[in-house]
């Protein structure tokens, strides 16, 4: 049976809140460190009652960005002598209400930096929420299937326009405009995964990769065409939101098209666990992602 677009919405909403308090958490980055990019105007901004701001988790202190207008880029470069010229943009999880900004945005790209990929974090724009439950608040909307597709077909187009930014400022980075990537974490790998799909010329990225984020093709029209770029899929067993079979359903699709892919299911983990520790092999999820890059020659020098 297909799956309608917001049942693969809701799912993803859940992960930050319900999981993140059993996780250590790594120490956060902060973008105040690093240049931000403003990516095009911040459309409907002047309707918005409520700024962009910066909200914490009572249970788990894993910090959440809401309302954001202004889609932006938080570059974050390794060190020179590390610099490899390959770089990735990473657009962090939480059902187009929150992003969560730390474990699934700046300490991924802490983590990338460090071996060498510079990284151009996106903060793509957002639902309008009015409270301190951004999450909570979303579902009590009467129209929830209608935000939440809203909030996709807004947000997809900033991935495409950070990717395409990112190739045609390759050289101000010192990337190889040919090794440009894209990852995401829930309902941000939903958007890397239309990235993947619908680029065209310099907004295609040239590697792609989704954690817990899942993607029906059939109802969103797409199609793992001849150009689609090697795809990385990872995701748990034990997802409460059920992911790991649409999950697998998106490598048969690229398999099935010829394409590249790689596919990490692992026996436990749960959803929205980005960078923050559980004591479980999952923990590595990021290691077999860098290997994978070393596989397919992104981190050459």
């Amino acid at each position: 049976m297909m799956t309608h677009p917001s049942a693969l919405f809701l799912r993803t909403v859940f992960g930050p809140v319900v999981l993140l308090a059993v996780f250590v958490s790594a120490p956060a980055v902060r973008a105040d460190d690093f240049k931000v990019i403003p990516l095009g105007a911040a459309a409907g901004a002047e309707k918005r009652e409520r700024p962009e701001r910066d909200l914490k988790d009572p249970r788990s202190q894993q910090r959440w960005v809401v309302n954001v207008v202004q889609p932006t880029l938080t570059v974050v470069p390794p060190a020179a002598d590390k610099a490899n010229g390959s770089a990735v943009v990473i657009c962090p999880g939480g059902g187009f209400a929150i992003l969560s900004i730390d474990s699934e945005g700046l300490d991924v790209a802490k983590f990338l930096a460090a071996r060498g990929i510079t990284c151009f974090v996106l903060k793509y724009r957002l639902m309008e929420t009015k409270t301190d439950h951004p999450l909570v608040e979303l579902f009590t909307r009467k129209d929830l299937k209608e935000a939440i597709a809203t909030g996709f077909k807004n947000a997809a187009p900033d991935g495409l326009a950070a990717v395409q930014y990112v190739h045609e400022h390759a050289k101000e980075y010192g990337v190889d405009p040919k090794r440009v990537g894209v990852i995401g974490f829930s309902a941000g790998g939903m958007i890397a995964i239309a990235v993947a799909l619908r680029g065209e010329a310099n907004s295609r990225p040239d590697f792609a990769a989704t954690i817990y984020g899942a993607y029906d093709l059939a109802e969103f029209g797409d199609k793992v065409h001849p150009g689609a770029p090697p795809l990385f899929i990872l995701a748990a067993q034990d997802d409460p939101l059920r992911l790991a079979a649409p999950c697998v359903a998106i490598y048969q699709a690229w398999a099935a098209a010829h394409k590249k892919a790689e596919l990490h299911l692992y026996t436990k983990g749960g959803h929205g666990f980005g960078m923050n520790k559980q004591g479980l092999p999952i923990d590595t999820w990021a290691e077999r992602y860098v290997e994978w890059l070393t596989l397919l020659n992104v981190l050459k020098k």
